[in-house]
């Protein structure tokens, strides 16, 4: 997904954009997906009792709550105002704010820790946003990200990208080109990003497991209705041709079936890496 050379402003309006219409169904959908990277992420980041923490791309919240559970501050903050109302309503009291990944209004050496879940699939830089993160830390403090894996391991989004290139589906045009979706799913390619932002004592690894639906409608009402840049790859297509990838995609998903419905298999990247003390 993604091609052609980028405009990575245009990229920042389409993601932003997509995501004020998205909030409520992702958080319906993908949240428990998502939700069960954040103990490992709140982990490699160290974060305890009295850590500040940074939640870059917060969505609905869920990092910075937890942050605040184990005795942390918190600030959440993401690009799309939507998100913002909806994890103020869903945590009251906790501070989120209207906020650019790739600019952070936040003086050096504000946090202790940084998180980001599922955030540089959606940038347009994500050298300036790691460089930003590692900006705003303090010296000691730990960056911690996570990004899908490869799509012939995180089915939950494999499914449809296989589902494209059977239908012969080409971008749309009105689709502002972004970096390769599964960039980062590479090992040395997460490293790599992490190592530009000046940060050492680097882990990538790797955490699978499997999401239960009641049947491929609401594996595609959840994607379609919960996400950006995989959506519009389909809803942007002529009508024949989203017949044939919703055709595809219903013969793909059944290698997936249970008596119960479908188990799909979830496979992620989980990064991290510690600004130097010296």
């Amino acid at each position: 997904m993604g091609q052609g050379s980028i405009d990575p402003e245009a990229f920042r309006e389409f993601e932003a954009a997509g995501w004020e219409k998205a909030s409520d169904a992702y958080h319906r959908f993908f949240g428990p997906i998502t939700g069960r990277l954040i103990p490992p992420l709140l982990d490699a980041a160290r974060v305890g009792p009295g850590s500040r923490v940074l939640d870059v791309a917060t969505g609905p919240g869920y990092v910075a709550a937890q942050a605040r559970q184990r005795g942390a501050s918190a600030v959440g903050i993401d690009i799309a105002h939507q998100m913002v109302a909806l994890a103020r309503r869903l945590h009251p009291g906790a501070d989120f704010r209207h906020g650019n990944a790739e600019e952070l209004a936040f003086p050096d050496a504000s946090f202790d820790a940084v998180i980001g879940n599922f955030v540089l699939l959606h940038l347009g830089r994500p050298e300036q946003a790691a460089a930003e993160c590692a900006r705003v830390l303090v010296p000691g403090g730990t960056v911690a990200f996570s990004v899908w894996d490869v799509p012939e391991r995180a089915r939950i989004l494999g499914l449809f990208v296989d589902a494209i290139q059977a239908a012969e589906a080409t971008p749309p045009a009105d689709i502002p080109p972004g970096p390769p979706f599964f960039r980062f799913s590479s090992d040395e390619e997460f490293a790599g990003l992490l190592e530009s932002a000046g940060l050492q004592d680097i882990s990538v690894r790797g955490i699978a497991f499997t999401h239960h639906v009641a049947g491929a409608e609401e594996l595609w009402r959840g994607v379609i209705d919960g996400g950006v840049r995989t959506p519009a790859m389909i809803l942007r297509q002529s009508p024949d041709t989203q017949r044939r990838i919703r055709a595809a995609f219903e013969r793909l998903v059944q290698a997936h079936a249970v008596e119960t419905g479908c188990e799909i298999p979830v496979s992620v990247k989980l990064a991290s890496g510690r600004k130097p003390t010296g």
